[in-house]
């Protein structure tokens, strides 16, 4: 007798993205405690085991919550009894800003979740969103009307990190979990009416499900996946341009006149980025003043965040700091 179908499907979807990561010698999996990641841990375990390389577990504490280090020494003993070759538990500070708490903790902690894979050597973090994770970002990207870019969702693979589970759903995790006699946690801020998410997750999604029928969901996620090859390609063209427009004096105007809307606004963007532009404070209403500079719409210089400011000089567009007064 086979395994539950939960389990085989969760197997599969991790099975795929190993096959595209040949000679690896160490994969991350990125665990909370909660059912997505356990059931991530535990096919990637599985899976390995006919495979060279060595499977670690890190779980990431944001000290956000009374007990979270105690929660963190709770999930790395379950991660080694699960057959973790390493474990991990790692302190993260958070640090909201003007961002809010959500942004700010999933900020830091995959920047500590790529220097803990640097530091030993790896270059595979999986993480454990799930459709249902996808559906609620397409939907708040949705309400937020943050373009083509939230719409698309995330990304199956970035970087050092890849998302297996995409096109499986929290309630197969679980059951997965269940299957397995894995015992998983429910962390307290994904109920917690506080966040956005949690909204979205427990009162949102819900209502659409009766008044729009079932599949609401995956529908979501489908229309995440057909927009990103539209906007990968945009990416490309738009870094292609970057480097055909940039010198050292910033970016030739000249270069930049006559391309297409979609891929101008793109290039902006990025420029903004490496001229040090926080991308957590960079949005649409930015890219938009840095139009209306190129258009001749709006004159004199543009502020942008990250103490920085965009005007044009001569032939360029132009970067430099923003003098902050003490």
């Amino acid at each position: 007798m086979g395994p539950h179908p939960a389990v085989a499907a969760v197997r599969l979807a991790v099975r795929r993205t190993l096959v595209a990561l040949p000679g690896e010698p160490k994969v991350l999996v990125a665990c909370s405690g909660g059912a997505d990641s356990l059931a991530l841990l535990s096919a990637t375990v599985f899976e390995t085991r006919s495979r060279p390389g060595r499977v670690v577990g890190v779980t990431v504490d944001h000290g956000l919550q009374e007990g979270s280090a105690e929660h963190a020494d709770r999930v790395v003993a379950q991660m080694a009894r699960m057959g973790a070759d390493e474990t991990a538990a790692v302190r993260v500070t958070v640090d909201p800003g003007g961002r809010g708490v959500e942004a700010a903790a999933r900020e830091a902690r995959y920047a500590v979740l790529e220097e803990v894979a640097s530091r030993m050597g790896s270059r595979t973090v999986l993480l454990g969103h799930t459709l249902d994770d996808q559906a609620e970002t397409v939907l708040l990207g949705l309400t937020r009307g943050s373009g083509g870019r939230s719409i698309a969702g995330m990304r199956p693979a970035f970087d050092c990190f890849h998302r297996p589970l995409l096109a499986l759903t929290r309630q197969e995790t679980e059951e997965a979990c269940r299957a397995e006699g894995l015992e998983f946690w429910s962390d307290p801020h994904n109920a917690d009416p506080r966040f956005t998410r949690s909204r979205i997750r427990h009162r949102v999604m819900p209502v659409l499900e009766q008044e729009l029928g079932p599949g609401v969901a995956a529908a979501l996620a489908r229309t995440a996946g057909q927009l990103r090859p539209d906007m990968e390609e945009l990416d490309r063209q738009a870094e292609e341009l970057l480097l055909a427009a940039r010198d050292a004096e910033g970016l030739v105007l000249a270069r930049l006149d006559g391309q297409p809307e979609p891929v101008l606004g793109r290039v902006l963007r990025l420029a903004s980025l490496d001229a040090g532009a926080p991308a957590s404070e960079l949005f649409h209403v930015h890219v938009e003043a840095l139009r209306g500079l190129l258009r001749g719409s709006l004159r004199g210089d543009v502020q942008l965040p990250g103490h920085l400011t965009a005007y044009l000089g001569e032939d360029h567009l132009r970067f430099r700091r923003t003098s902050v007064e003490s």
